[in-house]
């Protein structure tokens, strides 16, 4: 019995969906108590796991494949990565931004932006070449169809008659979002957002399927509430509201999520997510 549908974001490809609940699970149950609403069982959680579809195969050197500012693509790779150094500079004082001055050797502007994005608080962990891999894995669900199809094909497989809420953090919404709208025939569900970027033009928005009209993306048919929740610092959520892209009916809410702004944990353990997701759980008037 499966109420409630995880979908994780990007980075998570060593990982797998026992691992992950393992780290949602926890943050999940402190949301609920903290909006003094009642704690789900594990039980009746499971994680829509895809992270292993961008796991890569295994090659002579240690970690991640070695990846430099020379392997980023021109397009979305680029795009993205210049999108989330200006929105980390506009709010954190210690990353220098584009109109910086300019060191010689470090003139080229994907490679400044891996330089100032390695002084960010959501990406100051990650080596360079994972926020290069981040990106590649965007680029490559929104321009590979087997990776898109195969991405859904997990959600599709964790929904269940019983699921009652999916909640989808940062790549995870936009997987939710167009796995929704791909299946009409579902019953009513609540979806709740966490960092997402769904409403990023250029790179996010305009790549959607089923493509957005005259700007508004298509409302999915069985979403019968959407919670949309972001932190005003996080980069990766570029767009905090949706509901001018998406329709009046997004419940957007604010949250302060300390330092590690688009971390799935802090989204989990809010009252503002507790509160939404256990009112979807209380059934018809939330109560």
């Amino acid at each position: 019995m499966t109420r409630v549908v995880l979908v994780h974001g990007i980075a998570q490809q060593v990982k797998g969906p026992q691992s992950l609940l393992d780290h949602w699970y926890p943050a999940l149950r402190d949301g609920l108590t903290l909006a003094d609403r009642p704690v789900v069982p594990a039980e009746e959680v499971s994680m829509a796991f895809y992270g292993d579809l961008f796991r890569p195969k295994g090659h002579r050197s240690v970690g991640e494949p070695d990846l430099d500012a020379s392997d980023v693509e021109v397009g979305l790779e680029e795009d993205l990565l210049l999108q989330w150094w200006e929105a980390a500079a506009a709010v954190e004082s210690q990353v220098t931004g584009p109109d910086a001055p300019v060191r010689l050797r470090t003139s080229r502007r994907v490679q400044r932006a891996l330089d100032a994005l390695s002084h960010s608080s959501f990406f100051a962990a990650l080596a360079e070449r994972m926020m290069i891999s981040s990106a590649r894995q965007v680029r490559r669900y929104f321009t590979e169809p087997d990776i898109r199809a195969a991405v859904g094909e997990r959600l599709v497989r964790a929904v269940t008659d019983d699921t009652e809420v999916i909640v989808a953090h940062s790549l995870g919404s936009v997987v939710a979002y167009e796995t929704l709208c791909a299946h009409p025939e579902w019953r009513d569900l609540t979806l709740v957002t966490l960092g997402s970027p769904l409403a990023v033009r250029g790179t996010v928005f305009d790549r959607l399927v089923p493509p957005p009209r005259d700007g508004l993306a298509r409302w999915p048919a069985p979403v019968k509430a959407w919670t949309n929740i972001a932190d005003r610092g996080d980069v990766v959520a570029l767009v905090k509201e949706l509901a001018s892209a998406f329709g009046k009916r997004v419940d957007d809410v604010a949250v302060h999520n300390g330092a590690k702004a688009h971390d799935v944990r802090p989204y989990l353990t809010a009252l503002e997510t507790g509160e939404a997701i256990g009112r979807a759980l209380a059934g018809p008037g939330g109560d």
